[in-house]
């Protein structure tokens, strides 16, 4: 600490504190509250996973995504068109159209309906995959750019643990996934990576909560028009909806979408792009554990193997240095967290 004398003209009181010695209170709290965001987004968003196999018990797969997101838009589109007094144009609504199609019909729709015949662990995991679709979509785009040897690397090793998950019969005494919902999962991923990147390149309102709203209401309407013709809403009775489902579906629509994603945007806003991606790595773990613990989920050598395997991957592309030209990408949620 410096010993000269503060300058005559100095306005500190002769009894006050120096700079260095005040109290840190709005430091401090703005860390807590940082981690505690963060802490929303790994165990919230993990825990989504569980949620949706316990809605989906008595409540049809596109109906119950369809309610949690039309719920989310009815709720907060007339609350942040008031707020932000941001008034949508076509442009904006047309890509709230195809994003919602995409994210949340295709999206987030085919996560829900895999979890019928999919352990909710697995999903998570096959999901976290979403980083190497934007990837490949970003590759593939008109005047995309191709990637580092060590993204391609973890390319590699990614669809490598899937294929060990949907691999050889009793491999590590246990049978392998439905190739048929890892088929549905990885259309998933990859309409919400397509979808991800339109979003980024297309037009949205100033305020990122409006836009989640408007996808909300077109993706919600999608899929329970879908849940209409697949024939849905003449096997669902509401009398037989259980308690735990009503829960899920409140569970889903207060923790997942809404306070979940309003955490996930603060830590953007508060942290590094790194540091947030690392909800990928952390989400998987979660579900994992949650559908071990409540939902009787095992947890084989065969899933800890790709488990291992695929987070590599995921870390492999997370960490890769970018093209100089290129900005860093802000990591997206996964189809089944928003």
């Amino acid at each position: 600490m410096s010993t000269t004398s503060p300058p005559v003209n100095s306005t500190r009181p002769p009894d006050a504190p120096e700079a260095s010695s005040l109290p840190t209170h709005g430091h401090t709290a703005a860390t807590t509250l940082v981690l505690a965001a963060f802490g929303a987004v790994y165990l919230l968003w993990g825990s989504t996973y569980l949620a949706m196999r316990v809605g989906i018990e008595t409540i049809p797969p596109l109906m119950l995504a369809g309610l949690r997101h039309v719920t989310v838009g009815v709720l907060c589109y007339p609350l942040l068109r008031w707020k932000t007094g941001v008034r949508p144009t076509a442009t904006h609504w047309k890509t709230a159209a195809v994003t919602g199609v995409l994210l949340l019909f295709v999206g987030n729709g085919g996560v829900c309906w895999s979890e019928q015949i999919v352990p909710s662990g697995i999903t998570a995991l096959l999901v976290s995959m979403v980083s190497l679709w934007l990837v490949i979509v970003d590759w593939l785009r008109p005047g995309g750019h191709r990637p580092v040897p060590k993204i391609l690397l973890g390319l590699f090793l990614g669809f490598g643990g899937v294929a060990l998950l949907v691999g050889p019969a009793h491999l590590g005494g246990s049978e392998r996934v439905d190739l048929r919902g890892v088929a549905v999962l990885v259309v998933a991923c990859f309409a919400w990576a397509c979808g991800s990147l339109y979003s980024k390149h297309g037009g949205m309102p100033g305020s990122p909560l409006l836009g989640v709203a408007m996808q909300g209401l077109v993706g919600g309407t999608v899929l329970l028009f879908a849940g209409l013709l697949s024939g849905e809403f003449h096997q669902f009775h509401l009398a037989a909806v259980s308690g735990r489902s009503w829960v899920a579906l409140a569970y889903l629509v207060v923790f997942g979408s809404g306070i979940g994603f309003t955490s996930y945007l603060y830590i953007l806003k508060k942290s590094t792009a790194a540091r947030v991606a690392t909800y990928a790595l952390v989400n998987p773990v979660v579900a994992l554990l949650l559908g071990w613990l409540f939902a009787g989920e095992t947890i084989s050598l065969r899933t800890v193997a790709a488990t291992i395997v695929i987070l590599t991957a995921v870390v492999l592309v997370i960490t890769a240095p970018h093209h100089p030209k290129e900005h860093v990408q802000e990591p997206v949620p996964a189809p089944g967290e928003v």
